[in-house]
């Protein structure tokens, strides 16, 4: 994504040949849609790096020279003519590009983004917005507290202030990751309970994860459970949060372990707006 605005701004002043990832068969360095765009002086993006990449670059700063030629794809075996033991195969997909074309170009690479719902204003959600503006997620960042949100914020974020904090779950887009670290334990539940009526009514909240212990989470099942919320509806939320293993309880090290169980969530065919 941060490719982008650079591209825009690049081909202002030169053509490119863009350089993307056709298809591909085995074990390969990028996936399909994966792209680069190769200047006479200059490259933005990558499909994968290595000797491939390599001569990738040369063919494309060849078809730069060749004025009106055809786009075309080429095959690279990831085999030792390559120097690289990927063992698979890729398709590349080479085409020009021009000034005019960046409009079109840059809205047929824009990745699909998925929703994310950030309930809480803390270190730790600071830490995560850091983190999730740089991977392809749309995030709703909600508190209830006036002033808690920074001056500046990534570009796919947006804040929402809520009082009730947990009146904003109704309005979530659907397929949201929701994220609950708000600054109370009282809020944290309410938000958890407004989550699973959802879940229950509309089950499109793919992941509803929770910051907090085992013992906060044995806590909060029996006051869920006092609530009307089935064993099964409760084996929705995740908490502890984050892929297991890391132990440092730093927020930017939190943020980094949780954008990473995020990554994991089975995803929709379609994306967020």
């Amino acid at each position: 994504m941060k490719w982008l605005p650079l591209l825009a701004a690049q081909l202002a002043r030169a053509d490119a040949v863009l350089v993307r990832v056709h298809s591909s068969r085995g074990s390969v360095p990028r996936e399909a849609g994966a792209w680069m765009a190769v200047f006479p002086d200059t490259v933005l993006g990558t499909v994968g790096g290595g000797r491939l990449e390599l001569d990738a670059i040369a063919a494309a700063r060849n078809h730069l020279l060749q004025l009106g030629a055809a786009p075309f794809t080429q095959r690279y075996a990831l085999g030792p003519s390559l120097g690289q033991c990927c063992g698979g195969e890729v398709h590349l997909q080479f085409e020009r590009i021009t000034v005019q074309d960046s409009a079109a170009v840059l809205q047929r690479l824009q990745p699909p983004r998925w929703p994310v719902a950030l309930f809480g204003g803390g270190h730790v959600g600071q830490a995560l917005v850091d983190v999730l503006g740089n991977l392809p997620f749309v995030v709703e960042w909600i508190d209830s507290r006036d002033g808690i949100f920074p001056a500046a914020v990534p570009d796919n974020v947006r804040c929402e202030h809520s009082d009730p904090v947990q009146a904003a779950v109704v309005g979530l887009a659907p397929q949201s990751r929701v994220l609950i670290m708000s600054f109370s334990h009282a809020e944290d539940l309410d938000i958890v309970a407004a989550c699973l009526t959802r879940q229950r009514a509309q089950g499109d909240l793919p992941y509803i994860g929770l910051i907090g212990s085992q013992t906060k989470w044995a806590t909060f099942r029996h006051r869920l459970e006092a609530r009307g919320f089935s064993a099964a509806e409760l084996a929705h939320i995740t908490c502890p949060i984050g892929v297991p293993g890391i132990h440092d309880k730093r927020p930017e090290v939190i943020a980094v372990a949780v954008a990473a169980q995020l990554l994991q969530v089975p995803t929709e065919p379609k994306a967020a707006a």
